[in-house]
């Protein structure tokens, strides 16, 4: 059995996207983020970096002490190689696939996320930063579009953790300034994983949790503007 701490954010949605594929057993632990859970010496025992999601898996493949692993994509990693899927088991097909894993970590994921900051959420506007983030959100499209031209997904023809971890982040393009039909191959390969019976049953597992906003004026006091005190407790 896997614990998922989990929220309704676009990180959280790529771990239950991997359950739902695979069939796991899993059980999902809610952990608010607007009303500062992930603040919890509990959580922050399992998740150091005080942010969702995390997992404890209490049956690995190797010894019989539970695992903890936390960010989104050493998760989704630590899945695929314990069950042997969404992932190529050739150098390779594995290559691209971790190349892409670590795309989505470093570029889509944080700028898409600025760019929700600046564009909702920040106190005051600053146009250099919103057009900033905007704009490079845009450019990663681009770069996500042109590798999709000649693939069914983004490592290959099979689906795999490089699509899980970037799919939730595309979701909300509209927010991030972005048109999907300036994105053809993009909107092709959103629509298809949309699709797919696991991300339906996903999606609905975290409506079931949760429909509010995470970011409100409430959150964002505990959610922005962090320091080292957080973790201190």
């Amino acid at each position: 059995m896997i614990d998922i701490y989990f929220w309704t954010t676009p990180n959280g949605y790529k771990v239950l996207l991997f359950a739902e594929e695979a069939g796991l057993a899993y059980t999902i632990k809610p952990v608010n983020i607007a009303k500062g859970e992930q603040f919890e010496p509990a959580f922050l025992r399992i998740s150091p970096n005080n942010r969702i999601p995390a997992m404890v898996d209490s049956a690995p493949a190797i010894g019989t002490e539970p695992v903890s692993v936390f960010e989104s994509g050493a998760m989704l990693l630590y899945l695929a190689e314990k069950t042997g899927k969404f992932i190529y088991s050739d150098l390779k097909g594995r290559v691209e696939v971790l190349q892409w894993l670590f795309w989505q970590m470093g570029g889509l994921g944080p700028m898409a996320g600025q760019n929700h900051h600046f564009a909702h959420y920040a106190p005051e506007k600053i146009p250099y930063a919103t057009t900033r983030y905007i704009k490079e959100t845009n450019r990663l499209y681009g770069v996500l579009d042109k590798r999709l031209t000649d693939r069914a997904y983004i490592a290959g023809d099979d689906y795999t953790i490089a699509d899980m971890a970037s799919y939730p982040w595309i979701g909300p393009y509209e927010r991030q300034g972005q048109n999907l039909d300036d994105f053809p191959n993009v909107k092709r390969w959103f629509q298809t994983i949309a699709a797919r019976p696991a991300t339906v049953r996903a999606y609905d597992k975290g409506k079931a949790i949760n429909t509010a906003p995470t970011v409100n004026e409430e959150s964002k006091k505990l959610l922005f503007g962090q320091t080292a005190a957080v973790v201190k407790r």
